[in-house]
């Protein structure tokens, strides 16, 4: 049996978080916790509980999710987020996603959509409408951060470049002549420019670079 996933909700309209609450829960895999009509309210919410889902409008009294998404992801980032905005805006999709959300959905979406979307989440699998695809939409890879490979030093650069390659840390100090503790002050230096946090995310982040650069000029 899957988990019970607890699900916050935060809208400007009572009656329709209401009436949606009563949708999610229906079939007995979907508890919500609380309903919010602020994001005073409901970002303290999101980080003390954590929970599985955030289902938010876009536009909010106090502005728009791309507001708070960004913090709420990263307060809480276990937590799945779907947008639900006011027609099935194409160009919110990518600023969305990179922003955080795992699925943006019109308002004007049927019950059984709005389930579809959340079964997927929870099965590891993001939907996009059909529709779109028919008007030629393409989901492109993240470019946020990317101007940061840039702005690493040739030092940096040939470290990445030889991290990617699966080079040993060690080695790669040997190669260049410094210490291993000054590859770990490299390091903190390179995820810094690169606006990561971690191994994996520097060597995603630097070989998408690379992909782009080749084909650039391929």
């Amino acid at each position: 049996m899957m988990k019970v996933w607890r699900v916050v909700i935060v809208g400007c309209h009572p009656t329709s978080m209401l009436g949606t609450k009563l949708i999610l829960e229906e079939g007995g895999e979907l508890e919500v916790t609380g309903m919010y009509s602020t994001w005073n309210e409901c970002v303290p919410i999101v980080r003390d509980t954590q929970p599985e889902l955030v289902l938010s409008d876009y536009q909010m009294p106090e502005g728009n999710v791309e507001y708070m998404l960004a913090e709420m992801k990263k307060s809480s980032q276990g937590s799945h987020f779907i947008i639900m905005t006011e027609e099935n805006d194409i160009e919110m999709f990518q600023p969305l996603i990179e922003l955080g959300a795992s699925g943006v959905l019109s308002k004007g979406a049927t019950p059984g959509q709005l389930l579809q979307m959340i079964g997927g989440i929870r099965e590891g699998f993001l939907s996009i409408p059909l529709e779109w695809i028919e008007r030629g939409f393409r989901p492109v890879a993240s470019s946020r951060g990317l101007d940061g490979v840039m702005q690493l030093t040739q030092t940096e650069m040939f470290i990445m470049e030889r991290i990617v390659q699966g080079i040993t840390y060690d080695k790669i100090a040997t190669e260049i002549e410094v210490s291993r503790r000054s590859i770990d002050n490299y390091l903190r230096k390179i995820y810094v420019k690169l606006e990561v946090s971690t191994r994996a995310q520097a060597i995603e982040k630097f070989a998408l670079f690379s992909r782009q650069n080749k084909q650039m000029y391929a």
